[in-house]
């Protein structure tokens, strides 16, 4: 078998998080007298760390104000901790990849842009019965996806080469991460972005359900471009 491990994203790829994120960002929005965005508007707008969110979500001028900008995203943080668990839900098939991925004997892992201190939180809750090898997220002081740190530290930890790992995700993010932490990129087409954006970011390989992941780590599915 060529993959020892899985590096998965989670907002998109394990957990649909989507209006969640956006019922969470729309509120502070509201509070403040500004329009807010349809739900669909979102899926380009997630994916790179809360402050980035805000800095899309606010009127122009205010997402160019650093300042305003980390008052903003202190508050999303805070309306998002009253609604995490109201619409989140995994995606049809997830679980069941997952459990089958572990009979293989490969480990499982997840890097996230959600504060570190949540990521452990949000699955426990939706994935009980996962026993992931590996669960990191956004840590203060060191950098979001896509640099490769956080990717490589779960190298590291797990003692598994980067090109010993498939990399699931989402977005051009995680494809540029996967990259250039030196891992093989999937692009996941149930989630937040395009398989257009997932190819011209990098994707190595696309699938349409979780559960065809298996075929890629047994090597009965060659990459789809």
């Amino acid at each position: 078998m060529k993959f020892k491990a899985v590096l998965f994203d989670l907002d998109g790829t394990l957990l649909d998080t989507l209006e969640d994120l956006a019922d969470s960002t729309n509120a502070v929005l509201s509070a403040h007298g500004f329009p807010g965005h349809p739900v669909a508007r979102y899926r380009t707008m997630v994916g790179d760390g809360a402050e980035t969110l805000l800095r899309r979500a606010l009127p122009p001028a205010l997402g160019k104000d650093p300042d305003a900008v980390r008052r903003f995203t202190q508050e999303m943080r805070a309306e998002y901790d009253k609604r995490w668990n109201l619409k989140t839900k995994p995606y049809a098939g997830v679980p069941e990849a997952l459990e089958r991925i572990g009979t293989l004997g490969v480990k499982r892992a997840v890097l996230s842009n959600k504060p570190d201190s949540f990521v452990g939180k949000i699955l426990r809750y939706y994935l009980p019965g996962v026993a992931f090898d590996a669960a990191f997220g956004q840590k203060p002081g060191a950098p979001v996806k896509p640099d490769p740190a956080g990717a490589l530290e779960i190298c590291m930890l797990l003692g598994v080469q980067p090109n010993e790992f498939l990399y699931l995700g989402d977005t051009n993010t995680d494809m540029r991460t996967a990259h250039a932490a030196g891992m093989f990129p999937v692009g996941a087409l149930w989630g937040f972005r395009t398989e257009e954006e997932l190819l011209q970011s990098g994707a190595a390989a696309i699938v349409k359900n979780p559960l065809d992941i298996l075929q890629l780590l047994e090597g009965t599915q060659d990459p789809e471009h």
